[in-house]
């Protein structure tokens, strides 16, 4: 093969090996308790990927839900592993997944978050306890630390 015929592949070679790098995305759907949409934008709502298998100075990332109800994993953010992926909004059933992440894995997500009837929602203001002031009892919340 001359050099220019090599170039080609190497060039191909690395636009592949661009385009398969590990990505978590989809759809965010807002929902009532019959899974019908209640016709709120899931806009500015919260996706949390959490890689278990890593550091923690390397173990999070987030995204947040655009006006068409998509999200996207920011380029280079995720690496292989297992992740805990938590969508939560204000007066919705937060939502937990697991999924595994490979080197050229891209995970498409379709999440529905169902509405938490108002009967059902706890008031941090008339709250007694700590314990009454927890949103999501059981469920785990990591985010990085601010700088």
């Amino acid at each position: 093969m001359n050099n220019k015929t090599n170039l080609f592949f190497i060039i191909i070679a690395v636009a592949l090996l661009v385009a398969c790098s590990p990505k978590i995305y989809g759809t965010v759907e807002l929902v009532d308790a019959d899974l019908k949409p209640v016709g709120e934008s899931s806009e500015g709502t919260i996706i949390n990927m959490m890689n278990t298998t890593e550091s923690v100075e390397n173990a999070s990332t987030s995204a947040t839900v655009n006006a068409e109800g998509e999200f996207e994993s920011e380029k280079k953010a995720i690496t292989p592993g297992i992740y805990k992926v938590e969508v939560s909004r204000i007066g919705y059933v937060t939502e937990t997944l697991t999924v595994e992440i490979g080197s050229a894995t891209r995970e498409k997500l379709e999440i529905k978050l169902k509405k938490i009837h108002e009967s059902k929602r706890k008031s941090i203001t008339g709250s007694s306890t700590d314990a009454d002031k927890i949103v999501n009892p059981g469920e785990v919340n990591i985010q990085p630390p601010g700088i």
